[in-house]
C-alpha cells in the first residue's frame, strides 16, 4: 500500500484547522483551499485582485514545495463571494495559466474563513510519483 505523504511549505499560510496544505498520494497532489491570508502576517490581503494574486501564490508555494508547478494543475475548484467579480478574477487567474489551463469549477459562496472573498484549492499531478 502507497503511503500518504504531506505537504507542508512556509512560504503559504498554516493550516487554520485539523487538515494538511497539500498531501500527495501515488501520481496526485491534493492542495486544500487557500484564502488571500498573507503568510508573514496571517492578515487577509485587504483588496480583492490582491487576495487573488495571494491565493494563486499561497498554492504555488505549495505546489513548489511538493516538487510541482502550475503546470502540473490539473483541476481548480475556486469559491467565489460576489460573482460580479468573475471577470476581474478570470484575468488574474490567466496571468497563471497562460498556455496550461486546468478544468476548473468558479462557484459562487455566501462566506468564506476570515471574511475572505476567494477561495481555491486544486488537484494536481505529482512529477514525484
Amino acid at each position: 500500500m502507497q503511503d500518504i505523504q504531506v505537504i507542508h511549505s512556509d512560504k503559504a499560510p498554516a493550516a487554520l484547522g485539523p487538515y494538511s496544505q497539500a498531501l500527495a498520494f501515488g501520481g496526485l497532489l491534493f492542495l486544500s483551499g487557500q484564502t488571500g491570508l498573507d503568510p508573514a502576517t496571517g492578515e487577509l490581503v485587504p483588496d480583492f485582485g490582491g487576495q487573488v494574486r495571494r491565493v494563486l501564490d499561497n498554492l504555488g508555494a505549495v505546489l513548489a514545495q511538493a516538487g510541482a508547478g502550475f503546470n502540473d494543475v490539473l483541476s481548480a475548484d475556486v469559491f467565489l463571494t460576489d460573482m460580479a467579480r468573475f471577470a476581474e478574477f478570470n484575468a488574474i487567474y490567466g496571468e497563471y495559466f497562460r498556455e496550461h489551463k486546468p478544468a476548473r469549477t468558479t462557484v459562487a459562496v455566501a462566506a468564506l474563513p476570515k471574511n475572505g472573498l476567494v477561495e481555491i484549492r486544486f488537484l494536481a499531478r505529482n512529477p514525484k510519483a
